[in-house]
């Protein structure tokens, strides 16, 4: 294959990464082997599974380099299979506690930047006949909907199907695009590519994005008199948007989707509007727990995929920005300022194409990675933390008869803002991945009976049984 270009996006992510600032994303996903199987040599077959790769996929067999037209990635020579494909074990006695601890301690190492930038770490241990297996690429790579997208290739509705190809292997990436075409009667990625060429040479990018940029300029300006929120304005200080260390905390946890599905109905909102609302009402009470909480509501980056089908390596996001309401004490207050913001700012993004919403993205929001990259993250805060909701498998799924239980993101904290809450829906559930500094925040743990209090809350402003 070809060498392919990092965009200055993409570019960013490497430029802006340090020690203390890792710029990968990961998942970890949680299975239970079939009834009977031997769990020694399934761990043997599923790790063979993966080193069997050949037409490796890009970034998997790729490293980045310097060339005429700027950074690109090129075929590696001398890729070191088992260098990337792992294999490790709890220690006793083999609790979630303990594999989240594993996790935040494999996800704190920065990536060697003379190999391609992945891993894949197998992990057993789990009792129950459960085994874990996280992964990390690098942020220059993929967003996290590519991160999912690549996930689900692996996965199966059947448990009895068997994976000819893993996901690094380009012919898993066509036959993935090949079924998502079907299934939606899209174009061809070629079709799609000649129609955008004839409307980009006849109208342009740029009067759209004008257009947008100024009515942001003018809300970030005027804040009090607009519920769209804008980065860089107003946000508090807080533990959250302190400057970070290199050392990392995470905990996981799974929501009941019709719980989320059933509010969000009550209150006129979106799944991700209760969401949104669950971890502001979650910041809200770890805050005032803390004695730290507020007079001004804390803010999130709600990133937007606008990948559509297209599998490009890279990031293809938007992002908005939301009021989390944390200054409110009635939870249903805060959801209708939290929905209004989040509004206005869908409002915004329809008024842009997707290469528009990206370039806007750039422009708003990438900023943040150059601010980290300096260390003034804490000083100029662009919000207070990430929430980010992926579209995962809509029904239960299975890896090679193993059973998926739960798929967590595991995702990065910057300077200025050192805790994120990434998740992914799975079936009939909502799977958080929570991250924060160790330092920072070294009681984050909790975070997850604060989500679980918050959800609880808004149920009741809703008027639902609990």
């Amino acid at each position: 294959m070809p060498e392919v270009r990092l965009s200055p996006f993409d570019l960013g992510f490497l430029v802006g990464e340090s020690r203390a600032t890792p710029m990968h994303v990961g998942g970890l996903y949680l299975f239970t082997l079939p009834g009977g199987a031997d769990e020694s040599e399934e761990m043997r077959e599923r790790l063979a599974w993966f080193r069997a790769t050949e037409d490796w996929r890009i970034p998997f067999g790729h490293v980045v380099k310097l060339a005429r037209t700027g950074a690109v990635w090129a075929p590696d020579a001398e890729l070191d299979v088992d260098y990337h494909i792992r294999h490790s074990a709890l220690p006793k006695p083999g609790r979630y506690r303990e594999l989240f601890a594993i996790t935040a301690r494999l996800h704190q190492q920065v990536l060697d930047r003379q190999r391609p930038l992945w891993e894949v770490h197998l992990i057993e241990g789990l009792p129950n006949r459960q085994f874990a297996l996280y992964t990390k690429v690098h942020h220059a790579a993929t967003d996290g909907m590519g991160a999912v997208r690549l996930a689900k290739t692996m996965f199966s509705v059947d448990p009895d199907a068997v994976q000819p190809d893993t996901p690094f292997s380009q012919r898993a990436a066509e036959r993935a695009r090949a079924a998502r075409q079907r299934a939606q009667g899209v174009p061809s990625p070629r079709e799609i590519k000649a129609v955008a060429d004839v409307l980009r040479e006849q109208f342009g990018v740029s009067r759209n994005l004008v257009k947008v940029l100024g009515q942001y300029v003018k809300a970030w300006w005027r804040p009090d008199e607009h519920n769209l929120t804008t980065a860089w304005n107003r946000t508090p200080a807080t533990s959250i948007s302190s400057k970070i260390t290199g050392a990392r905390r995470f905990v996981a946890q799974s929501y009941s989707l019709e719980r989320v599905r059933a509010v969000g109905k009550a209150l006129g909102g979106t799944v991700n509007d209760v969401v949104l609302a669950m971890c502001g009402g979650a910041l809200r009470r770890f805050l005032l727990d803390r004695g730290e909480l507020p007079d001004k509501p804390l803010t999130a980056l709600n990133p937007v995929s606008v990948r559509g089908e297209s599998d490009a390596v890279g990031n293809v996001v938007g992002a908005l920005t939301a009021n989390l309401a944390t200054h409110l004490a009635d939870p249903a207050a805060r959801f209708a300022l939290t929905q209004a913001s989040m509004l206005e700012g869908k409002a915004l993004m329809r008024q842009l194409s997707p290469a528009e919403a990206v370039l806007f993205t750039e422009l708003t929001a990438a900023p943040a990675l150059l601010v980290s990259s300096l260390g003034l993250g804490d000083r100029f805060p662009p919000f207070s933390t990430v929430v980010s909701n992926l579209p995962g498998p809509e029904e239960r799924s299975y890896w090679n008869g193993a059973r998926l239980d739960g798929m967590y993101p595991v995702s990065a904290v910057y300077h200025g803002f050192a805790l994120n809450f990434t998740l992914v829906s799975n079936a009939d559930q909502l799977d958080f991945g929570v991250v924060a500094c160790r330092r920072s925040l070294p009681s984050v743990q909790r975070i997850i009976v604060d989500l679980e209090v918050a959800l609880t809350e808004l149920e009741q402003a809703a008027g639902l049984p609990r």
